[in-house]
């Protein structure tokens, strides 16, 4: 939870604090018993975490005091290797998100102006266009 948590303090400003909070509740009752997950480690310890399910990634969360340092990439690498990810949906308020994946081979194909849920948080549909980078 501490992951997810500081991941979206960071880069998901748009969220209303009442649709944070319903989000951060379902998480471990609903969102990662649905997902085969991936953790990333440093020194033991882990740093970020992916969620996948039927070639889809579902989730990917890196603790705000590891981003930048390669982590995201790294389990987008392997997610993509070891479970065939080739899309992803992000959320359009979250530019940092969407240029991370189309810098790695995601192209958009389509746009929800709803998230899952129904809210208002528009979500842009990716594929994987062509293989990611190995650096």
């Amino acid at each position: 939870m501490a992951i997810w948590r500081s991941a979206v303090q960071a880069t998901h400003d748009f969220l209303a604090p009442a649709d944070f909070a319903r989000i951060e509740g379902a998480l471990a009752t609903d969102y990662l018993p649905a997902v085969t997950l991936v953790v990333a480690e440093r020194d033991g310890v882990a740093v970020g975490f992916a969620g996948v399910h039927d070639g889809s990634l579902e989730m990917l969360f890196v603790s705000d005091d590891a981003r930048g340092g390669g982590v995201g990439s790294a389990l987008l690498s392997e997610v993509i290797a070891a479970h065939g990810v080739t899309r992803v949906d992000v959320n359009e308020q979250n530019p940092g998100a969407l240029g991370f994946y189309e810098h790695r081979g995601f192209r958009v194909t389509g746009r929800s102006p709803l998230d899952g849920d129904g809210r208002p948080y528009p979500i842009v549909h990716l594929e994987l266009a062509e293989p990611a980078p190995t650096s």
